[in-house]
């Protein structure tokens, strides 16, 4: 399973951006997929996940300015920016995992596999 991210960028306040996650064969359809990010200085936290079946669940802080979404194909995750924040500022990775759903789809420790980052920055 290979997983690659990509759409990260400078952006101000307020601005958006849509972060891609192109995942071999068909892990996007039959797997979890995660969003995740780490700032300097900061353990990675959890920020969105999809499961196999399509439920969504957001950190707090994202929910209603975010929206992680799969393609028709299903070989692609999206997650959707908007009303970005300096906050948001950290490297973004996607992951994959099977078998989640519900809160476990927030735990870290349960994605087996990992894309590189993507770095957003956000200037005020």
């Amino acid at each position: 399973v290979q997983l690659q991210a990509c759409g990260g960028g400078l952006v101000q306040a307020g601005g958006s951006l849509r972060l891609s996650c192109a995942g071999s064969g068909r892990t996007v359809s039959t797997y979890a997929v995660g969003w995740f990010r780490q700032a300097p200085g900061k353990e990675r936290e959890f920020v969105a996940a999809i499961s196999r079946a399509g439920s969504t669940v957001y950190v707090d802080s994202v929910k209603g300015r975010f929206t992680i979404s799969r393609d028709n194909a299903k070989t692609t995750a999206y997650l959707q920016m908007n009303s970005l924040e300096p906050e948001d500022t950290a490297v973004y990775y996607c992951a994959a995992a099977r078998d989640l759903w519900g809160m476990s789809l927030m735990s870290i420790g349960r994605y087996d596999y990992w894309g590189q980052g993507t770095q957003v920055t956000v200037s005020s």
